[in-house]
Formats: C-alpha cells, structure tokens, sequence
C-alpha cells in the first residue's frame, strides 16, 4: 500500500497544499516549525481518523478557518482508492468520505492506509510512566483490531460515568444505588480490553525479542511483560474469568475508591515492562539499552501489521534519525528497503541520497 498523493486546506498551519509522493522513501526537510510533524500529522490521519498529537478535532483546523481538509489518493488492496477528512473547529462532527461516498466511523477506512509512527518522546517510552507505554499499546492494537477501539471508547465513557457518581455523592449519596451497574460493565468490557492485549502484547514481544537479538549480535535476550489487575491470573483465560477476577478486584478496592472519590484500579491502569536478560530495562537499562528495545517494538509493530493487512503499513519517522547514533541509524535505515516510509529531518543535506526530497518552509512546498 502507498500514499500517491496529498492535499490540504487550512490543516493546521497548511493553508493549501498539494504533493505527490515516491512509492519508496520521502524526505520531508526544513527548519524547526515549519509544518514537517504536520505533515506526518496529516498522513496518519488519513488512514486511522487519529491525531498522535492532538486531543481535540479543533486543533488541526487552522486558526480562523471554517473547515480543514485531507485528502489522499491511496493505493492499496490492488487498486486505487481516495480519503477526505473535513474536520470542523466547532462541536460539528467531522465528516469521511471513501471513494466519493460519505462514510460514518473511521472503521470505514481501517486497513486502508495503517501507519506506523516513531518519534523522539517513542525512544523514552521504555522509561517514562505507564501513561505513555499504555498510549503506545492502545495506539497500535487500535489499528490492528477496530474492535479494539470501540472497546476502548465503551470503557472510558463508562470510566468517565462512575469517575462522576464517586464525585458527585457528596451531595447526594443517592447516586451510589447505580454503581453496581456501571462496576458490572467495566468489569464486562474490561475483561475484552485485557484479553485483545495479552494476545498483542504476546505477539508484540516475540516479534520484538528477534529484531532486538539481531541488533545486539545475540548477546542480550529480550522480553515483554504485560501487566493487568493482581487477581488475574492468566490474562489469556475466557472473558468469563476474566470479568469474574476484574469483579473480585473491584470489589476489594470498593471502600478505598468511596473514601478516595476516584477509580483507583482496572485495565486503565495497565502497563507492561521490557526485560534484557531478565533485568527491568524501566529500572536498570542504559539510555543505548532504552533506545535499542525501543526500536525493536517499533519494527515488531510494523510488522505485526503488515502481517495482518497483508501489505507494508507507512512508516513515518519523526525527526528520530537525529536522535540516534550512527550505529541504530544504520539499523534503522536498513529496515526501510520495503514498503513506503516518510522521515522528517531537519539536515536537507544528512540522507538527501534516501529518495525523494520534500522542502517544507511555513507551511508550503518550496521547489
């Protein structure tokens, strides 16, 4: 799959832009703050309905302007295809087109275009807070499995309910009578977020572990650790378990969370560490240890991916290559001798020699 072409109207600091792309490498180069991350921006967007930076729609639409535009001409599945995006700055939903048709959910392009992103904040990800690492999990399982991101969304609105009733029975206990009910459906579509993850976690891992074992010549063995709620047991068991041990554990945690006004435990508290000989990376590893695991998950992503989708998700380099000695530059670089792969750089003169170069100044195309 490639992105052949892109065009933009007033997203974010883009007020009109047109480009073709090299089915191969792309080169995007220009000063700090000139619009290369809004370009990557524009392209994961394209195929997920995601933004990795922004929170709301709001704002990628360029300031005082009434809409924002995405469109790309895809090709992918053997044949070509387009998306638009029209993204509004207001409470008015956005709105999908695939083909010229109107489309009703990011679902509608899954598998479409899937990307892969790596940024410099991915090299630390190993030793920042669970936040981060549960981000970079979501991230990728959302693309993998669409099932997955509707699970997701279901479970932070019911959160985000039973956040509401702990904070609102101060001024009137009565709220409390529907707390079982919200607790019976975190623990329902609780239960289906730590089964998709233990199943990618896995696979995300063993891939891993085999590009970490060729960057470090054998010498270190890699390993991936999910880790959910204490009373489950074996996060692979059937939903039923599962839900059954969330309960449990809710339950344990009941007076705690009335006393604390907050949700203090379930799967939005997850997390998983990195091991290298059976030593924690998050607590022991050395910043080239950190970068080196960090790499390894990014390439195990893009290829679970492409095995799912049955062809090379982008991959998208954010100002990394910088950040990298030459050694996991070299490592890097060669792994993107398949499938179409986006580097942004603020030397136009480091990797001009990759494939085509793209010049990026305030937000226009300089030839």
């Amino acid at each position: 799959m490639r992105l052949d072409n892109i065009s933009l109207g007033d997203f974010r600091n883009y007020v009109n832009l047109q480009l073709d792309f090299d089915p191969g490498v792309n080169l995007i180069v220009g000063d700090n703050a000139q619009g290369k991350t809004n370009l990557l921006e524009a392209i994961a967007y394209l195929g997920s309905g995601k933004s990795f930076r922004a929170q709301r729609t709001a704002e990628l639409v360029r300031f005082g302007a009434e809409f924002a535009d995405i469109e790309g001409s895809v090709t992918a599945q053997e044949r070509q295809q387009s998306v638009r995006w029209v993204l509004f700055p207001a409470h008015r939903p956005r709105m999908l087109y695939r083909n010229g048709a109107k489309k009703k959910t990011a679902a509608d392009v899954a598998g479409l275009l899937p990307s892969v992103l790596f940024c410099p904040e991915d090299l630390q990800v190993l030793k920042a807070g669970a936040a981060q690492r549960r981000r970079l999990g979501d991230h990728a399982l959302c693309d993998l499995r669409p099932n997955y991101d509707a699970a997701l969304a279901e479970y932070h609105r019911i959160l985000e309910h039973k956040s509401r009733i702990l904070k609102d029975k101060e001024e009137d206990i009565a709220v409390l009578a529907i707390l079982p009910e919200y607790n019976a459906r975190l623990c329902q579509v609780g239960a289906m977020l730590i089964s998709y993850r233990a199943r990618f976690y896995d696979s995300l891992g063993k891939a891993a572990a085999k590009f970490h074992q060729q960057f470090s010549g054998g010498l270190e063995e890699f390993s991936l650790q999910y880790k959910t709620v204490s009373t489950v047991t074996d996060p692979f068991a059937p939903l039923d378990v599962l839900r059954s041990q969330l309960e449990e554990h809710l339950e344990s945690h009941h007076r705690a969370e009335l006393s604390s006004m907050q949700c203090l435990t379930g799967p939005h508290k997850d997390d998983f560490d990195v091991t290298l000989n059976g030593i924690s990376l998050k607590s022991y590893g050395s910043q080239g240890q950190t970068r080196t695991a960090a790499i390894s998950l990014k390439l195990a992503q893009r290829e679970l991916m492409a095995s799912q989708w049955g062809e090379e998700p982008l991959l998208l380099l954010d100002d990394v290559l910088s950040e990298l000695d030459p050694k996991r530059q070299d490592f890097i670089l060669n792994q993107i001798d398949r499938g179409q792969v986006f580097i942004t750089c603020c030397e136009p003169g480091r990797f001009t020699k990759l494939g085509k170069t793209i010049h990026i100044e305030n937000g226009t195309h300089v030839m």
